[in-house]
C-alpha cells in the first residue's frame, strides 16, 4: 500500500501461487483469511484485489529497515520473522524512572490499552515501569510511521512470551499493556496448546498423545511423566511457558545466519521439474549472498511430499558441505556457479527420493548457511606464509589461471598453467660426486626438470631431498613418467638454456621469461629406482596419504603429513581452516623448503613471531 496508496482502503491480498498468504484488515472484515486459497478468497470477497508476492525482496528490505530504525533507539533488538521484533527497553525505562522520581509523578499515564482494563497502581514500581514502557512503545510506533509509513501493533509486558501474546489483543495499529496480575488470564485464554509460542507442531502431537490439549492441562500435568516423555530440559521449559514464565533474553539478531528461498506448488513429479524449480530459486539467493558479502559453506535442500493427512508439516531435508572450489565462487559471476550447484542439490534430492518410483512434491526449499567472512591474511599467522606471494623485484613473472575442480571432489590436485624459468649454475664437482654416491637424483622424479630450481634442490640437506623424492604419487610405472606441475620463482638469466632442453626466448637483461604447461601434459623424465631407505620413505608417505583420506582430511600438494600431525593441535586447526577457506594456491619453492624444514617435535612448545 506504500507503493500503491490508492489500494489503502480496498480489500487487498498478497498472492503466492494459488494461496493468499496475507491480507489487510479490509479483506479480513469480508471473510478473507491468511493461507486461504485464491478461489475461496474470491468467493468470500469478489472485490478482493490481489498483488503478486512471489518476489519477497521489497518485503525483506523493508523488514530490515524497521529493525535498523528500532536499533537507533535501543541496541537490544531481536528480529522474529519479517514483521515482528522484540525490543528490550529496560535500560531506557530505568533512566526515565529516575527522572520521574526527581521531578515527581506528574505526567505518568498509560499509552494505549491495558489488558482486562485493569487499574494502574502508581505505588507499585512494577506498574510504573510498565506504564513508562507503554509510552516508549508509542514513541517507537510513531517513529516507524513517520519515517517508513508503516503502522503496527505493540505489546508491553515483562518478558518476550507475554509481550508477543498481548500484542494482538487490539488491532490494527494499537498497543496493549499487560500487568502481572492479568498474566494467568491471558495464558488461559489460549484455546489450544500450540497457540503458546515456543511449543511447535511435533511437541503438540506428543502432548496430545498424553492427553494435554490446552494450557490448563499442561499446568497440572505431572512433571515426572512429562520429563520422561520429552526430557528434563524440554519438559521444564514448556511447563514454565504454560505459566507465562520466559527468561530468554532479547538477543540482537545481527546479520542473517542463513539465506533461503522456497517454492510451493500443487504437484512436481519428475526430475526435470525438480531441476527447473531449483534453477528458478538459485539466482535470487545468489544475489542476496553477493550483497551480504560473506561466503556460505553449507547447503541444504528441503522438500515436502504430498500427504492428505499431514498437509503442511511433512518436510524432509538433507544438507552437505559446499566444496571449497564452489564456496570461493560466491559473490562472483552467478552464472558460473548455478550449474554445479544444481548438480549438487540434485544429488541431495536423490538421497531423499527414489526417482525410480512415482513421487509427488508440493514444496522445494534451498538454504545456504554456515556463513563466514571472506578470509584475510595477517602477518604472524602461519597461514599467511601459505598464501600466494609476489615474486621479488627482478624475478620471473608468474601467471596462474583459475583452478577448476570436478564437482563433488575434495581433491587439492591443481591443474593449472604455471610460469617457470631456471638459472643454470654449476655445483662443485666434489659435491656432485657425493650426491651421486648417495643415490640422490638431480631432482625429484615426480617433478619436471623445468619446474624446479635444481640448484636449490641440490643444496638442501640430504634427508630433505630424500623426503621430497618419497612424495611420488602411488602407481607410477617404471620407465618414463609424466612430471607433475609445480610452480617456483627463480631468477632468469637471458639467453640461458632451460633445464628441459627447450630454447629460451630472447629477452632484455632484467626481464622475465616464461613457459606454460597445459594441465596434464608432463615432460618425460627418467625413472629413478627407489632403494633402501628411499623405498621405505616412499611407502610411509603413501600410508600417510591413505590415512589422511580415511580421516577425511585432504592436504594441499607438497604438505608433509607426518610433519603436520606433529604440530600442536591449535596450529593444525589453523592450517586446516586456512586450506578449507581458500582456493588452492601455488607455493613458491623457497617457502616450500622452509615449510618442509619445520620438523617440530610433538613434545616441544612452539612460538611463532613475525617481524
Amino acid at each position: 500500500m506504500i507503493r500503491n496508496p490508492e489500494l489503502r482502503d480496498k480489500p487487498l491480498g498478497v498472492q503466492q501461487k494459488y494461496i493468499v498468504v496475507t491480507c489487510n484488515y479490509e479483506a479480513r472484515k469480508r471473510g478473507v483469511k491468511k493461507m486461504m486459497s485464491v478461489k475461496d478468497a474470491k468467493e468470500k470477497c469478489p472485490q478482493l484485489v490481489l498483488v503478486n508476492g512471489e518476489d519477497l525482496t521489497p518485503y525483506r528490505e523493508m523488514s530490515y529497515k524497521v529493525t535498523e530504525l528500532l536499533g537507533e533507539f535501543c541496541p537490544l533488538v531481536e528480529r522474529l520473522g519479517f514483521d515482528e521484533n522484540f525490543v528490550d527497553i529496560t535500560e531506557i525505562v530505568e533512566k526515565r524512572l529516575n527522572q520521574l522520581q526527581q521531578s515527581g509523578w506528574s505526567g505518568v499515564g498509560v499509552s494505549g490499552h491495558v489488558y482486562n482494563h485493569q487499574a494502574i497502581n502508581l505505588h507499585d514500581t512494577t506498574h510504573v515501569r510498565l506504564v513508562i514502557g507503554s509510552q516508549i512503545a508509542e514513541e517507537l510506533r510513531g517513529a516507524i510511521y513517520a519515517r517508513l509509513g508503516l503502522t503496527g501493533c505493540a505489546g508491553v509486558a515483562s518478558n518476550k512470551l507475554l509481550s508477543k501474546l498481548v500484542s494482538g489483543t487490539f488491532k490494527p495499529n494499537q498497543q496493549t499493556l499487560l500487568l502481572p496480575e492479568s498474566c494467568q488470564d491471558l495464558i488461559r485464554s489460549l484455546d489450544h496448546i500450540q497457540k503458546v509460542p515456543g511449543i511447535g507442531y511435533k511437541t503438540t502431537q506428543r502432548l496430545e498423545m498424553l492427553g494435554v490439549r490446552n494450557v490448563c492441562d499442561l499446568q497440572v500435568f505431572p512433571s515426572e511423566v512429562l520429563e520422561k516423555e520429552l526430557g528434563v530440559s524440554a519438559a521444564q521449559r514448556i511447563q514454565k511457558l504454560s505459566y507465562g514464565e520466559d527468561d530468554s533474553p532479547v538477543t540482537p539478531s545481527g546479520p542473517p545466519q542463513s539465506f533461503s528461498d522456497e517454492d510451493s506448488f500443487k504437484k512436481c513429479s519428475s526430475e526435470v521439474e525438480v531441476k527447473e524449480k531449483i534453477e528458478e530459486l538459485l539466482p535470487n539467493l545468489l544475489d542476496r549472498i553477493r550483497r551480504d558479502g560473506r561466503q556460505p559453506h553449507t547447503v541444504r535442500l528441503t522438500l515436502r511430499q504430498f500427504s492428505s493427512t499431514n498437509k503442511w508439516f511433512h518436510r524432509e531435508s538433507r544438507q552437505c558441505a559446499l566444496p571449497p572450489h564452489l564456496s570461493q565462487k560466491f559473490g562472483k559471476e552467478s552464472s558460473n556457479i548455478i550449474s554445479p550447484l544444481v548438480d549438487l542439490l540434485m544429488k541431495l534430492f536423490r538421497k531423499m527420493i527414489d526417482v525410480d518410483l512415482p513421487f509427488h512434491l508440493t514444496l522445494l526449499s534451498v538454504c545456504f548457511s554456515n556463513l563466514k567472512d571472506l578470509p584475510s591474511s595477517k602477518k604472524g599467522s602461519i597461514g599467511f606464509y601459505l598464501k600466494q606471494m609476489s615474486p621479488p623485484s627482478g624475478s620471473g613473472k608468474r601467471e596462474v589461471e583459475d583452478v577448476s575442480q570436478s564437482e563433488g571432489s575434495a581433491s587439492w590436485n591443481q591443474n593449472c598453467n604455471s610460469t617457470s624459468a631456471t638459472k643454470t649454475r654449476k655445483l662443485p664437482e666434489e659435491k656432485q660426486s657425493n650426491i651421486k654416491k648417495a643415490g640422490i637424483p638431480d631432482f625429484p622424479f615426480h617433478l619436471a626438470p623445468g619446474d624446479i630450481d635444481q640448484e636449490v634442490f641440490r643444496e638442501l640437506p640430504e634427508d630433505i631431498q630424500k623426503e621430497m623424492i618419497s612424495e611420488n604419487p602411488a602407481g607410477i610405472p617404471p620407465g618414463d613418467v609424466l612430471g607433475g606441475l609445480s610452480a617456483c620463482f627463480v631468477e632468469v638469466v637471458p639467453g640461458a638454456s632451460r633445464a628441459g632442453g627447450s630454447p629460451e626466448g630472447h629477452g632484455n637483461p632484467g626481464t622475465s621469461s616464461s613457459s606454460s604447461l597445459e594441465a596434464g601434459a608432463g615432460r618425460s623424465v627418467p625413472w629413478v629406482p627407489l632403494l633402501g631407505k628411499d623405498k621405505e620413505a616412499f611407502e610411509t608417505a603413501c600410508e600417510e596419504k591413505t590415512y589422511s583420506r580415511q580421516a577425511g582430511i585432504i592436504f594441499p600438494p607438497h604438505v608433509d603429513t607426518k610433519t603436520f600431525y606433529e604440530l600442536p593441535a591449535d596450529v593444525q586447526k589453523e592450517l586446516l581452516a586456512e586450506w578449507r577457506s581458500q582456493e588452492p594456491v601455488l607455493i613458491p619453492l623457497a617457502h616450500l623448503q622452509l615449510i618442509k624444514m619445520l620438523k617440530i617435535s610433538s613434545t616441544q612448545d612452539v612460538s611463532v613471531r613475525s617481524t
